[in-house]
């Protein structure tokens, strides 16, 4: 049995609120429908990198067949969904948008004697002669709109493609298999749990990802770009934030807007923090108040269709202008990121851009007054006293997710060297909590961070985000002219 089945059960199902349908009403639903394919469907762009992907997981693992599930739609309340998000292993193995993924997908690679074969088992359009595109309301066309038949998705993604229905007969044989495990639980159940090599597969397939394709590089620079034109949308609407109680959500919604104009959405939550907040490292309530002489911190990223998402964080003086003290703090941040970026380049560790922040973080800590000790002393392993002005790493890799390659090892990620091909963040950070008395009052409550979205070259790095401003004085005149009458 499929996830599909139970779905297609679940959105049968008559619920308190439904109009009982009478027997003329089904069969009259029969007739008068006229052929509808979709016109000018045309093989996507990602097909010769798909293929690649694809060619080098095979051959790691010959004669297993593997299952990547793209997942099912998720309870928001009660008969309400999320919108569905497709698993990025699913989407990085077919190339399938946001657009055209269809809840309970599995995509299949079938063992050979040559290799495998590509096989995508999908829900595919509701044909007229079935009572389902008007009475589902999971996969009913009337409901969610037309899906791509399977020809269509053969055309266009260079996958043969059956119907999902058929996907537990296919699995029955019980072959040698491995699943990228928990984003499905009715096809989880169709194969035999293999703990160890199942972690080691989702490890392979994390770490293919960590050197991006030119495609992958395309699709990021359209998702930065994007996002930089969020922001611009974010400080258009600063003063008509400044009137209103919970002015965080006027901003944040400015960027969703432009997240769904050229995206699929955001990236993830975007963080909005006016004033103290900024000291919150994950805030995403965005429920305060802004108010001009605070400085507000927004961290956001659009998700294009691809499922690649930018992730890029500004600190902007709500008026336009920063205070003494703002700058001071601001420009900590700034000397932090332009060595941390001189720091990324091929062959050079991982790790060594977070300790060029690091090294200016300190240094500014010791400037203000506020280690007990020196910058020197501060940055040796046993003391890091300078963390608790930014307790958080100093970047991470970027991709299909935001917090891309999550399951490599520590050897494959934090202790690894860079490459070319790579895409991170960097992204330092200065967060005084309002009640730290260890500063003068005018800097409490003060939190500023600015991250970028850098590719490793063969030379050193690229920013790709560098559209956006960063020094304080070009942050000031890039506000100005924005907000010009």
């Amino acid at each position: 049995m499929s996830t599909s089945t139970n779905n297609n059960d679940k959105a049968l199902e008559v619920r308190t609120h439904d109009i009982p349908l009478a027997d003329a009403m089904t069969e009259f639903m029969k007739q008068g429908w006229a052929p509808s394919p979709l016109e000018g469907v045309k093989p996507h762009k990602s097909i010769p990198f798909t293929t690649a992907r694809r060619e080098k997981v095979s051959k790691q693992y010959p004669g297993v067949r593997l299952l990547f599930p793209a997942g099912s739609l998720k309870i928001r309340s009660n008969d309400s969904d999320y919108q569905f998000r497709a698993h990025s292993a699913f989407s990085w193995y077919t190339g399938i948008i946001a657009s055209d993924c269809v809840p309970d997908s599995v995509f299949v690679m079938e063992p050979t004697a040559t290799g495998h074969e590509a096989l995508l088992f999908i829900h595919p359009r509701s044909p007229r002669n079935s009572d389902e595109f008007y009475r589902n309301a999971r996969f009913g066309e009337f409901w969610i709109g037309r899906r791509m038949t399977l020809e269509e998705s053969e055309t266009k993604y260079g996958i043969k493609v059956a119907q999902i229905e058929s996907l537990a007969e296919f699995l029955s044989d019980k072959k040698e298999a491995l699943i990228v495990r928990g984003q499905d639980a009715e096809v989880d159940k169709l194969i035999v749990e293999r703990t160890e090599a199942e972690v080691e597969f989702l490890n392979f397939t994390s770490m293919q990802r960590i050197i991006k394709d030119q495609y992958e590089i395309d699709e990021m620079q359209k998702a930065i770009d994007a996002s930089v034109r969020g922001f611009a949308d974010m400080v258009r609407v600063f003063p008509a934030a400044t009137t209103v109680a919970r002015g965080e959500r006027v901003i944040e919604g400015a960027f969703y807007g432009r997240a769904r104009l050229e995206g699929n959405d955001n990236g993830y939550p975007s963080i909005v923090a006016s004033g103290a907040h900024a000291c919150v490292l994950h805030w995403i309530k965005n429920d305060g108040d802004v108010l001009p002489g605070d400085l507000i911190l927004i961290d956001a990223g659009v998700e294009v269709e691809s499922h690649y998402t930018a992730d890029i964080t500004r600190t902007f003086p709500i008026n336009g202008k920063f205070t003494e003290a703002q700058r001071k703090i601001y420009m900590i941040v700034y000397k932090a990121q332009q060595a941390g970026i001189a720091a990324v380049k091929p062959g050079a560790k991982f790790k060594d851009f977070h300790n060029a922040c690091m090294v200016e973080i300190a240094k500014g800590a010791e400037e203000l007054g506020v280690l007990p000790i020196s910058a020197e002393e501060s940055l040796k392993p046993e003391q890091g006293l300078h963390r608790r002005w930014q307790f958080h790493g100093s970047g991470h890799h970027l991709g299909i997710d935001v917090h891309d390659c999550a399951h490599a090892r520590k050897e494959q990620y934090a202790d690894a060297v860079l490459e070319a091909g790579m895409i991170l963040t960097v992204e330092p950070g200065f967060y005084i909590q309002p009640d730290d008395t260890l500063f003068p009052p005018e800097y409490r409550g003060i939190g500023v961070r600015i991250e970028d979205d850098i590719l490793v070259t063969q030379s050193g790095a690229k920013i790709l985000s560098n559209a956006l401003p960063r020094h304080p004085d070009e942050v000031e005149a890039y506000m100005a002219r924005i907000l010009m009458p």
